[in-house]
């Protein structure tokens, strides 16, 4: 293990435990005044009473720390600061550098782990509206993948329901292969909107639409095959939209609505034998415990209309009820727009008192803000309406591509291109996940671009420099060493940065708030600068210049991992 946090606090807790005669939180944090600081004798004094300094001495003195630290402080009303040795410093480096995972074990236990993110409409072209969910539900998966669990990823479409009597009668209007064909360049929003005009000024049309909805539900051959064409023709859409943004959904992620359907009278009937249905003006409604609207009245999730449709709610417990009993899963993500809060937890409460939902299975809303433009409301074009996201995507490659010209014309056209794909894509992933996801941010091409500050240029720009000190020197990463040489106060800075990773990706896995590993990965960049300023690499001879090519090598591969699963590329050079 090289989580010094960890560490630290195995040592700490059972000396606490002997002080107080029972479990305590060392309370451990970075500190300026020492590596680490511990807090807990400050609190412990008001149960055991006497001065927190004497307390706290009571715990150095009990304390196994003689191996780990070099000095070891009571200061202020009670503070322990500690400081770690240089020499375990350097044989915690070593055991990083000499292995693929940085030292960063797999959990104890896996889980299968369903993820629902992404979930445009079909017929629908995607939209800044749905950039959140994409990029936020792409680092989740990557994280969980790479700690070992079973992901299955769940892209829940929009593809059944009313607009689609209208979307085929306008189909059987303009001619299959004409609207196949229109559909395929990614015209969705014209094809939509074109149908929406007939259906409003036409009320011919728009007795056609209705009775092509009774067809389709109905399972009418014809209309199905007709729904299938849109429907195939918007995937393709989206896939091409997904392969831009570098996310890993796929064409057998796709689970929409309609997937559902032969199993929505069957979450009916079983919400009925348990007794949780209840008439309510006519539909069938479950009203779980604790949530009313602002009259205070109980709130329903509506299960069965009154007509005999289903309610989305049904969709959404079938899903729910599938992902627990055929998939197995016992954690449930559901990264959605934090306005959707309140119903996914009746959903989850639902599924709890149907005792689908029980444990150690759990249900996660991954709730996140909106996209802002600088006017400080919901992005969209001067037109007011809602900005593409394939337009967004490209105009960033675009301004990208002139930075990378303008930094670097001696880079070939190829290699131009792919870094400024990198560039453009990595910055508008980074800005949103550097964002603490429950919270809205200002799109702006500008500062996400910016090769300062925290962004992704900034990152992704500090470790291909390092990635150039290897290709200057000529010289392979060294990652056999027995021990790196820790001595100066910025190569001892920048180990404890590296040293951290570990304990910041458990933390992420657990909350999934990707803002706190932008966060860190930009301190370690900006650690390394320090660093690289005050101690000379290629200059420096023998162990010195060997540890600290380990140095440079393990904040490269740091960098690289943690942009990796944030989904975002780190070129070699720029």
């Amino acid at each position: 293990m090289a989580n010094l946090e960890e560490l630290l606090r195995q040592r700490l807790a059972p000396a606490f435990e002997a002080v107080a005669g029972t479990q305590v939180d060392p309370a451990l944090r970075r500190s300026q005044h020492a590596h680490f600081q511990s807090d807990a004798a400050l609190a412990l004094v008001r149960r055991l009473g006497g001065n927190p300094r004497d307390v706290a001495a009571r715990v150095v003195e009990q304390a196994d720390l003689a191996d780990l630290c070099s000095d070891v402080q009571i200061s202020g009303p009670g503070f322990i600061n500690l400081t770690i040795a240089d020499d375990v410093l350097g044989r915690l480096l070593a055991q990083v550098s000499a292995d693929e995972r940085l030292t960063v074990p797999r959990p104890e236990r896996t889980e299968i782990v369903t993820v629902d993110y992404s979930a445009p409409n079909a017929a629908k072209e995607m939209h800044v509206g749905h950039l959140r969910s994409t990029i936020i539900g792409d680092a989740v998966v990557r994280l969980l993948e790479w700690q070992g669990h079973t992901v299955i990823r769940q892209n829940h479409i929009g593809e059944w329901g009313t607009p689609f009597g209208m979307l085929i009668e306008h189909l059987l209007d303009i001619g299959e292969a004409e609207a196949a064909q229109e559909l395929s360049v990614g015209d969705l929003n014209g094809f939509y909107q074109a149908a929406r005009r007939k259906f409003d000024a036409d009320d011919t049309f728009k007795d056609r639409a209705r009775s092509r909805v009774v067809q389709l539900q109905s399972g009418d051959p014809t209309t199905l095959r007709l729904w299938t064409t849109l429907v195939e023709e918007s995937k393709k859409y989206f896939l091409t939209v997904y392969a831009l943004l570098g996310v890993k959904l796929n064409a057998d992620d796709f689970f929409g609505e309609s997937f559902y359907n032969d199993q929505l009278q069957s979450v009916v009937d079983e919400l009925d034998k348990l007794g949780l249905l209840r008439l309510s003006e006519g539909a069938k409604c479950v009203f779980p415990a604790g949530y009313t609207n602002r009259n205070g009245d109980p709130l329903p999730i509506i299960v069965q209309k009154r007509d005999g449709g289903f309610g989305y709610g049904a969709t959404d417990l079938a899903t729910i009820r599938r992902r627990l009993r055929d998939l197995h899963a016992t954690r449930l993500l559901y990264v959605v727009g934090l306005p959707q809060a309140q119903h996914f937890e009746m959903v989850y409460q639902t599924a709890r008192d149907a005792g689908w939902l029980a444990l150690p299975a759990r249900a996660e809303h991954v709730g996140h803000g909106s996209i802002l433009g600088k006017d400080g409301k919901i992005l969209r074009t001067r037109a007011g309406v809602s900005v593409k996201l394939v337009d967004l995507l490209q105009e960033a490659v675009v301004r990208a591509a002139a930075i990378i010209a303008e930094k670097n014309p001696d880079l070939d056209e190829a290699t131009r291109a792919e870094v400024a794909n990198a560039v453009g894509i990595g910055a508008v992933k980074y800005s949103d996940l550097a964002t603490d996801r429950g919270k809205d941010y200002v799109f702006d091409y500008d500062r996400m671009l910016s090769f300062e500050g925290n962004t992704a240029p900034y990152l992704q720009y500090a470790r291909a420099r390092i990635c150039s000190i290897f290709r200057k020197a000529n010289v392979e990463p060294p990652r056999d060493l027995a021990e790196v040489v820790v001595a100066e106060p910025a190569e001892r800075a920048l180990a404890l940065e590296l040293l951290a990773f570990e304990g910041v990706l458990t933390q992420v896995a657990e909350n999934l708030e990707f803002h706190r590993l932008a966060h860190y990965l930009y301190g370690l960049a900006s650690t390394f600068t320090g660093f690289y300023e005050k101690c000379p690499v290629l200059k420096s001879e023998g162990p010195v210049r060997q540890s600290r090519l380990v140095l440079c090598d393990l904040t490269a591969r740091t960098l690289a991992l943690g942009l990796d699963l944030l989904g975002i590329s780190a070129p070699d050079q720029m």
